[in-house]
This record gives structure tokens, C-alpha cells and sequence, in this order.
């Protein structure tokens, strides 16, 4: 690399990808090059999730993570559009169980609103009926502005774009050791040496250790959290048309079960949310005992334990009981019945935790000299992927 900026961008996931094709579109001089550590892009959040385009409704009005989640989803919507990739911009209902429940339903309304989400409605029960014919509950907020995607397609033209600009994308690159010298970074990886003039750690479920490699301390740690699914055999795929989601918690960032309609077919429901034995185990087999201690010696996530202890049982009774996770998805679906339901995909969360027990809401940027840390970036990021590298860009072209 010899142009007078470079960068490194470590993690072939959707954001780093992003971010390169947001840098080599200001500033086409410029080198790039991304290092995945898989034998291909993709392999982990990104490409395993359930494909929603979340338009930024949840999120506290000013926060990098509504802003960016409003400016993503019609970046990723023109995106798709521009180079042919399927997507359905078709509605979410989000529904109130209990009649207490409508207050906060009028609550997102506002907030969504005060973000830039248009045309929020507050639905009644007929009204939630004509939408969604077999969802349950009292009343629903209408968000027409959701929808879905199929993220790893983005992934696949994205990697087309940058490489067309002139970047490189290398796979089999595992950033085993970083060093900084007065001008440059250099990593070090099974495929050989990278030197760059600037950093930028897009690493997800690994990005907290990456930015220790590059002489960060880890105040706040990665914990992975496994979400499992179900999908609705195809007799009952009718029992949903789009998007169905419950009235979310206030003081947890996982947004309960939920139904979902895919973009390549099927209906995917759940997931729950537990504790992951690898940050990359996907399966409840998959463990990695260095990663679990890593986990389980920090602080932090005892005092989450302790601090959500109802909460976490519930979410381990829903992993260990098919007929509990059935019982919660007939708050959105009544005639749903076991039998209905069966064994879907599996992701893991890279969710931020700070030493205090606190789940890092935000999406959380550091920058250094010569180096940007992308450590929380969570669900909505596929989403505002293309506003997040957009933000990078900014940052990182000063």
C-alpha cells in the first residue's frame, strides 16, 4: 500500500465491508484492505440473522444508534434497489398483550417519530386484524417503514464494489498480532504481513480482542449470546404475513420473540436469548473453554446475572423448553401449537457489557490516533450497516 492514507479494515462482517466501500467512494485514492479471518465474508452475524430492516423505533432520540438506524435503512433500501437485491419494505406490527401495555406503544410512537420514522399508527384491533389476521393482543403500533432482506446478498455486491474501486478483500486472514510504529500498523496473519497507516477494528464478536491486540485495555467486554429459532412447518406458514413483534422491555435490549417472514420463503420465530459457550458456538455442544472463562471471569456479568436473575432463568426455560417457547409466541399468535413448530437457524449476539453489569445500549466508536475501534454494534447494525461505514469514513478521512 503506498497512497498517502491507508487502512486496514479487520472483519469481513457487513459493517467492515460497508465501511470500505463508504471509504473507497469519497476517497477513490485510497487503499483498502480487509482482512477476514474465515474462508469467506459473512460466516457469522451478518449472515445469520433473520434478515429484518429495522427502521430505528426502539432506540433513545439522539443516539448514534437512532441516527444512524434511520439514515441506514433508506441507505440500505436504495442499496438494494440500485443493485437488484431482494427485499419486501412491508410493515411491522409491534403488539400490546395487555391493555397496560398501550402506553408504551404510544411511547415508541413518539420516539419514533421524534427519530424521522414516518406514518406510525396506532392500530386498533380490527385494524391489527386486516394486517395480520391470526395475531393476538389488545392493540398494535404500525411501523410500514420495516421490513426484510437478504443480508448476505448486500454482503456479496458490497465485496463486488469494493473490489471494483480498487480494494482488497483477503479471507483466511486471522489478525493473529498488531504492532504500531511511529507511522504505520502491521498484521501479522497466517497469510502474511498487512502495513497500513490506519486501524479500523470491525471485528464483532471478536472486536473487543482485536482492540486489546492493538494495546486497548477491555473496560468494556464482548459477552456472545446465543439466540435459537424455530421455523413454522409450511402447513402453517399462513399463520403470518410479515412482521410480528411484541412490546419490547424497557430495561433489556433483546426484543423478545417475534415472528418473522424470510425474503428467500418460510417463517422464522423466536429467538431467545442465552449465554453462548464460544463466541462462536452456534450449537448448545459448542464449546470453547478459553472464551467461557474469559466470559465467566468477568465481573460484569455476574453482576448482570444478578441484576436480570428472572430474566435469565426465562430465557434458559425458553432454550430448554419447546412447550414454554411455544407458550410465549401465543402472545403474537394464539392457534399457534407445538406441533407447528419446528428447529430454525442459530445466531450469536456480540453484545457489549461494561464491568458494572451494564449492556452497552449504544453503538460505541473509539477513536485513536491512527485507529478506529468499532466495539458495540449490535442489532440494528445490519440494518444501518451503510450508516455506520458512512460514519466511519467521515471519521477516519478527517
Amino acid at each position: 500500500m503506498t497512497s498517502r492514507r491507508n487502512a486496514i479494515v479487520i472483519g469481513g462482517g457487513i459493517i467492515g465491508l460497508a465501511a470500505a466501500f463508504k471509504i473507497l467512494r469519497a476517497a477513490p485514492d485510497t487503499s483498502v484492505c480487509i482482512l477476514e479471518k474465515e474462508n469467506a465474508v459473512a460466516k457469522h452475524q451478518s449472515g445469520r440473522n433473520s434478515g429484518v430492516l429495522h427502521a430505528g423505533l426502539y432506540y433513545r432520540p439522539g443516539s448514534l444508534k437512532a441516527r444512524l438506524s434511520v439514515e441506514g435503512i433508506k441507505e440500505m433500501v436504495q442499496f438494494c434497489r440500485e443493485f437488484d437485491i431482494a427485499h419486501d419494505v412491508c410493515g411491522k406490527l409491534v403488539v400490546a398483550h395487555e391493555e397496560e401495555e398501550i402506553a408504551i406503544l404510544e411511547r415508541l410512537k413518539q420516539q419514533g417519530a421524534q427519530n424521522g420514522l414516518r406514518d406510525l399508527r396506532i392500530l386498533s384491533r380490527n385494524q391489527m386484524l386486516e394486517l395480520e389476521p391470526n395475531v393476538g393482543g389488545y392493540a398494535a403500533l404500525h411501523v410500514p417503514e420495516e421490513g426484510i432482506v437478504d443480508y448476505p446478498a448486500v454482503c456479496t455486491a458490497l465485496v463486488r464494489q469494493v473490489e471494483s474501486m480498487g480494494g482488497q478483500v483477503i479471507t483466511g486472514a486471522r489478525v493473529d498480532h498488531l504492532y504500531q510504529e511511529t507511522q504505520r500498523w502491521i498484521a501479522v496473519t497466517p497469510v502474511g504481513e498487512f502495513t497500513s497507516s490506519h486501524l479500523i477494528n470491525c471485528a464483532g464478536l471478536q472486536a473487543d480482542l482485536v482492540s486489546e491486540l492493538a494495546g486497548e485495555k477491555r473496560e468494556i467486554r464482548i459477552v456472545p449470546f446465543r439466540g435459537e429459532f424455530y421455523q413454522l412447518i409450511p402447513q402453517r406458514e399462513h399463520l403470518v404475513k410479515n412482521l410480528i413483534y411484541p412490546v419490547p422491555r424497557q430495561d433489556f435490549p433483546f426484543l423478545g420473540v417475534h415472528c418473522t417472514r424470510l425474503i428467500n420463503g418460510g417463517i422464522e420465530v423466536g429467538p431467545n436469548a442465552v449465554l453462548a459457550t464460544a463466541r462462536e458456538g452456534y450449537r448448545k455442544s459448542d464449546i470453547n473453554l478459553r472464551e467461557t472463562l474469559d466470559a465467566l471471569s468477568y465481573p460484569g456479568l455476574w453482576r448482570f446475572m444478578l441484576r436480570y436473575r428472572k430474566l435469565c432463568a426465562f430465557e434458559i426455560s425458553l432454550s430448554l423448553s419447546k412447550k414454554r417457547f411455544c407458550r410465549a409466541l401465543r402472545r403474537l399468535i394464539p392457534d399457534l401449537q407445538m406441533e407447528d413448530l419446528e428447529p430454525g437457524h442459530r445466531g450469536v449476539r456480540a453484545q457489549a457489557m461494561s464491568p458494572h453489569g451494564e449492556l452497552v445500549y449504544d453503538f460505541a466508536l473509539i477513536e485513536r490516533p491512527r485507529a478506529l475501534h468499532l466495539l458495540n454494534a449490535p442489532s440494528p447494525a445490519a440494518t444501518a450497516s451503510l450508516a455506520i461505514g458512512g460514519e466511519i469514513a467521515r471519521r477516519f478521512l478527517g
